[in-house]
């Protein structure tokens, strides 16, 4: 779990550094291009019949094009923020999840979970500071994403009831790759170092490898037990932005991601608390919203890990990974 978060780190960290180069759509389309070729090589029609296949295309189109809307507004945030500030925004994505769970798979919260969310949302105007003046716009770029990335996250859990993963992914980066494709002509700058091109090689195997230890670490442990880990990834962001950028987080940026990340534990806490047994105060959690079917099964016979919502350890991760 710990070297998927890395990968995901080291991949905005390419990513943001390519954007000092080129335009920010030729980044998502070298991201996306990389990953849809490396991946064919070992996973293609040939090697995993059937892989075309699926029983919903229309809500694989749509989740693919909401994994695309979040990296491009990812991608154009970390042109402007720093890395920490980012990270720091994008683990709102689990509390979207819990909010938008309900009216669209009905599994409704109760009010300490909102409470919590409340708090997380609080944590995020310590980060971004509004109406002080300082605020960067692009801030709101990644909010959206995170927004993006959170109907992502519940279009997976629905869809994972009717497709493996390999077939999941494989239209994850071929939508991205050939949605990207058409408008690129008109931003194309030619890398002109060595250094650049493998960046762009690296944005994409950075988010392959990522996504494959994501779903090793998914098979060797519960998701309640990886859960946490997803948050250690700011470490890996504040060593990488001063390392690449020479950037260290503020106070502001300190303290907001405190807050975020200690409500983010505590909805984790309430998930396996409901689990275990619903508490009065979650009443509404006794009621969730019937399973839509046994998940289909890979290639290899295994099946694929359902994601856990909200507490879901891909959440603010695998946006970055292509699934």
């Amino acid at each position: 779990m710990c070297a998927a978060l890395a990968c995901f780190c080291c991949l905005d960290t390419s990513a943001k550094w390519l954007s000092l180069h080129m335009d920010t759509l030729q980044v998502v389309w070298a991201r996306y291009a990389a990953a849809f070729l490396l991946t064919l090589i070992v996973v293609n029609p040939w090697t995993v019949p059937g892989l075309i296949r699926t029983r919903r295309p229309a809500l694989q189109l749509g989740r693919s094009a909401l994994l695309l809307a979040s990296t491009v507004l990812n991608f154009m945030a970390l042109r402007y923020l720093r890395l920490d500030q980012t990270m720091s925004i994008v683990f709102t994505t689990p509390f979207f999840v819990a909010v938008l769970a309900g009216p669209i798979l009905g599994e409704w919260i109760g009010w300490r979970r909102w409470l919590a969310i409340l708090v997380g949302f609080c944590g995020v105007l310590v980060i971004t500071r509004p109406g002080l003046g300082d605020v960067h716009w692009a801030a709101g770029l990644s909010l959206l994403g995170a927004v993006a990335y959170a109907v992502y996250n519940i279009s997976t859990r629905v869809l994972a009831g009717y497709d493996s993963t390999l077939t999941t992914l494989f239209y994850s980066n071929l939508v991205g790759f050939l949605v990207t494709s058409v408008p690129l002509p008109l931003v194309w700058v030619a890398p002109d170092e060595p250094l650049q091109i493998a960046a762009m090689v690296a944005v994409g195997a950075f988010g392959s490898i990522g996504h494959w230890l994501l779903i090793k670490a998914h098979r060797k442990a519960p998701a309640g037990v990886l859960a946490p880990f997803i948050y250690t990834q700011i470490v890996w962001m504040v060593i990488a932005g001063y390392l690449v950028f020479g950037d260290l987080p503020d106070l502001w940026t300190v303290a907001g991601s405190a807050i975020v990340i200690a409500s983010g534990l505590y909805l984790i806490y309430r998930e396996r608390a409901r689990r275990t047994a619903a508490p009065d105060g979650d009443l509404h959690d006794r009621h969730p919203a019937p399973d839509p079917g046994a998940p289909a099964p890979d290639a290899d016979g295994s099946r694929p890990t359902r994601p856990a919502l909200p507490s879901d350890p891909a959440v603010g991760a695998g946006r970055r990974d292509g699934a």
